[in-house]
């Protein structure tokens, strides 16, 4: 096996880039976006994990983003994950949890990523958005 080049490392983040903004767009269910999160190899799971952790930095979550995006997640409160994004500061770690772990911190991840991109698009996006993961078509919702 040959390492991905450089291409492919693209190829990989627009795919979760569009796999986590139609979850949160609601073009994408999240059970869905969990089916695709955990097809995926163990190594490209936690290069997942890092990718959407970034994403919820980008959004500036907030504790209470934490506790609504816990809430819609499914995950229970007291879960690893659970636990470390409604830290104050948030804890991004995800990716160094045991892999049983990765995909309830998938879930988390996203489903606050989801809470607080809606609230960014309510807000600082309104009426005005050039940014394209805002501006996703919609449609049919993607397997």
């Amino acid at each position: 096996m040959t390492e991905p080049s450089s291409d492919d490392g693209r190829t990989d983040r627009r795919e979760t880039e569009r796999v986590v903004n139609e979850i949160a767009q609601g073009l994408r269910t999240l059970e869905a976006g969990v089916g695709w999160f955990s097809d995926l190899a163990p190594t490209r799971q936690q290069e997942v994990l890092q990718e959407v952790a970034g994403y919820a930095m980008q959004a500036h979550i907030t504790a209470a983003d934490g506790r609504a995006g816990v809430a819609r997640s499914g995950v229970k409160p007291t879960a690893n994950p659970s636990v470390m994004i409604c830290m104050d500061p948030p804890r991004y770690g995800f990716a160094g949890l045991p892999s049983a772990e990765h995909v309830r911190a998938f879930s988390v991840l996203v489903s606050v990523f989801a809470v607080a991109d809606a609230r960014r698009r309510e807000t600082y996006c309104k009426g005005a958005c050039g940014h394209t993961w805002h501006n996703l078509p919609t449609g049919a919702e993607q397997p």
